[in-house]
């Protein structure tokens, strides 16, 4: 019988030694993946320029990063806001999808317009295109590295 309960409390051992190695693991690899991806930096896919502005909001020179989906539009809801009597409340998306910008006009008033063309729906607009929202003008331009 003392045979027996030493063979358990082994087993007992054993199992916890196992439990405990196993959690160290996982904890181990968190903390490495955590680390990781703080040391990644945040990667925008392009951004956009204020060439012109008749009012001061956003003033020329400002430049906003872009995300994969980007508003633009009076409301402060808008991922950039345009603060210009001729933008729609929510006047346009910017879009990225496979490394190609789209910009979709959401029915404004006044219309969105790419090196003055009207955008009638969605449009591909690229690096180095003006974008008009309004009487704001912007140029996409390719992230900073």
């Amino acid at each position: 019988m003392d045979g027996l309960l030493l063979v358990l409390w082994v087993a007992r051992l054993l199992f916890l030694l196992l439990l405990y190695v196993f959690l160290y693991r996982v904890v181990r690899t968190l903390l490495r993946d955590l680390r990781a991806a703080a040391r990644e930096p945040t990667a925008t896919l392009g951004r956009l320029v204020v060439v012109a502005s008749p009012g001061s909001e956003p003033p020329a020179g400002h430049v906003f990063a872009l995300q994969a989906i980007t508003t633009l539009g009076r409301d402060v809801n808008n991922s950039i806001v345009v603060d210009d009597p001729f933008a729609s409340t929510e006047h346009a998306v910017l879009t990225s999808r496979d490394g190609t910008w789209y910009i979709e006009d959401l029915g404004s008033t006044n219309g969105s317009h790419v090196n003055g063309q009207a955008v009638n729906g969605v449009a591909t607009i690229g690096f180095g295109d003006e974008l008009q929202i309004g009487q704001v003008r912007f140029r996409l331009e390719r992230p900073r590295v």
